[in-house]
Parts: structure tokens; sequence; C-alpha cells
């Protein structure tokens, strides 16, 4: 499937997705965002990853805030850093993604790094086979390898993410260890919510009540 320009959702929405489906929809559909410390924490550190400048050294190109986009994936955004590897005659592209905090046990981060290797394959036509994810409490990369299998994760994703937006409706809230790092737990309260109601009904029926 190919998607127009003006279907396409923001790469952050896949990660969002990934990590959760309700605060996807929470943020992307009813437009609801709240920081909290580590909100606070990933927006500093992407400043300092996007700045748009980009530099050379040798047999490296490095460009910060590179827009993106697959009409496949029906995606758009930019990349914190793309690392640009000089190797016979031909500049390959290495996506870096900046997080703060470690590495997770989920695969939200690892998906929006393959999404952007996606992208970068569509927009230029040349094979991303690994990329690099760079958490700023290890001061550490982790390198991972874009493999048949996370790719197919991620198309997958993408495509449920694309149907849940399109369908316009938020999921049930589901309480777990998720929420105890989440800046929208405020607004999701999945510990008061009723099955199927979205954060919004649920605000609007506490302004109805005397």
């Amino acid at each position: 499937m190919t998607f127009q320009a003006a279907e396409l959702w923001p790469l952050s929405a896949l990660q969002h997705y990934v990590f959760c489906p309700r605060q996807c929809a929470l943020i992307h559909l009813e437009l609801i965002w709240a920081d909290n410390i580590f909100t606070a924490q990933g927006q500093t550190l992407h400043q300092k990853a996007d700045s748009g400048k980009t530099e050379k050294r040798g047999d490296l190109k490095i460009a910060t805030g590179l827009p993106l986009q697959s009409l496949t994936l029906g995606l758009s955004g930019q990349a914190d850093v793309v690392e640009f590897h000089l190797r016979e005659k031909q500049w390959w592209p290495h996506p870096v993604e900046y997080k703060r905090g470690r590495p997770k046990s989920h695969d939200a981060d690892r998906v929006q790094l393959c999404a952007q290797a996606i992208c970068l394959e569509e927009m230029l036509g040349l094979a991303v086979p690994e990329g690099s994810l760079f958490y700023n409490q290890t001061k550490r990369r982790l390198a991972v390898f874009l493999d048949s299998d996370l790719r197919e994760t991620t198309r997958r994703a993408a495509g449920r993410m694309h149907q849940m937006l399109q369908a316009g409706k938020t999921p049930s809230p589901v309480a777990d260890k998720r929420c105890q790092t989440c800046s929208l737990k405020g607004a999701c309260l999945p510990e008061h919510m009723k099955s199927g109601d979205s954060s919004a009904r649920y605000l609007a029926n506490l302004r109805k009540k005397p």
C-alpha cells in the first residue's frame, strides 16, 4: 500500500503506538500532551541532536535533523542523526536515534529506528542494514541489526497504527508498569477509567457533575 502525503503520521506516533496504543491515540487523536521529568530530559537530548548541522570528518559525514518520509509506511519526520560512511565511492547511511534512559525491554525504540531506516531506503535507494540507539543514561550506543523480523514487525505496527488512527477510536486503558513513567497518566487515569471510555469523554462527564 502507498500513502499520500496528506495521510502521513509522525514517526514518533509509531514509537508511541508500539509502547502503548492508548498513549498514541491520546497524543495524536485527542491532542493531549503533558510533560514530566522524562519527557523534559528527552526533549533536551533531542534538541542537542537535531541541530540541523552537517559536518564531515574524512570518510564520515554527519547530518542532524534530516527530514524523512516513507510512503509505504505512511510516516514522516526527521532523524536525530544520520551518519554517512564512504565505502567504494558511495556514502552509506546509518541512522542513530538518541534516547534518554537505558535500553528498554519493549521494541518501541527499535521499531522507530527501523522505520527511519526504511524511510532512508525509499528516499535514497540504498540499503540500510543497521542503525544505532544511543542511550543518554548509559552513554553507550546499541547497534541494531535491521533484519527481516524487525522490518516485518515495523510494517505491521505501522499498519495497525494507521487503522487505529483512521478509525478515530482511543483504546481502553490498561494499567501496568508502563504507566509508571508515562507523562499522560494524569489524563489517561488507567486505574479509574471505565472500559471503552476515552479520557476526553471521562473528563467531559466530570464537568457535568454538580
